[in-house]
């Protein structure tokens, strides 16, 4: 989890250990209802790693991605194409709590401010550790980014992986889901929009 200090925000794994308890009484509940002996070796210390880990993979909720954005802004006159690309995504689907992952692409075009690169990356595990749905997702890196640096325009590409879709359901191996979201120059402005898509096309699936 990011805890907030003096110079931005540092990585620090913190778990309540009350709501670690609680959570273990449910998933050794969920175990013995799927069949399981909670007491063989295997399992002994399962509930408690699974309560910790649900902590970990939901841990956007606890941060608040403005503040990281604004952690690391910069006044710079700089007014071209930012690119940030190959952003690793891991997420849980909030229909059936299994991962989703894959890569997302983000630009903007700065108007008075930068921010700094990885702050970008921050903001898409902040919304990404949450239960989502890739359009939320999508949308709400963009609108953060709109909303807190005001820029010229925002572009936002996500492409993942679905493991709803490969592990059950119509258990299709290889199909890639892609989002896309854009503001102002991105969205008004043809030649911008197809400059981006072409920077980054070498990394869509097609």
């Amino acid at each position: 989890m990011y805890d907030e200090n003096s110079e931005g925000y540092e990585r620090k794994d913190i778990y309540s250990a009350a709501v670690t308890q609680e959570l273990q009484k449910h998933y050794a509940a969920i175990l013995k209802l799927l069949g399981e002996d909670t007491q063989r070796e295997g399992l002994l210390q399962t509930p408690e790693r699974v309560a910790k880990a649900m902590q970990f993979f939901t841990q956007g909720y606890r941060l608040d991605p403005a503040a990281i954005l604004r952690s690391a802004m910069f006044k710079q006159n700089y007014r071209e194409m930012v690119i940030v690309k190959d952003i690793e995504v891991y997420s849980l689907c909030e229909h059936h709590l299994v991962p989703f992952f894959g890569k997302a692409h983000i630009a903007y075009i700065p108007n008075g401010y930068i921010v700094g690169l990885s702050k970008i990356a921050r903001v898409v595990d902040a919304f990404a550790r949450r239960l989502q749905v890739q359009e939320q997702l999508t949308t709400q890196i963009k609108e953060c980014l709109h909303d807190t640096l005001n820029p010229l325009g925002v572009a936002v590409v996500i492409e993942t992986q679905h493991l709803c879709m490969s592990m059950r359901g119509v258990q299709k191996q290889n199909s890639v889901t892609t989002t896309s979201d854009f503001t102002g120059a991105f969205l008004n402005q043809y030649n911008t929009r197809q400059e981006f898509l072409r920077i980054i096309g070498a990394n869509l699936h097609s």
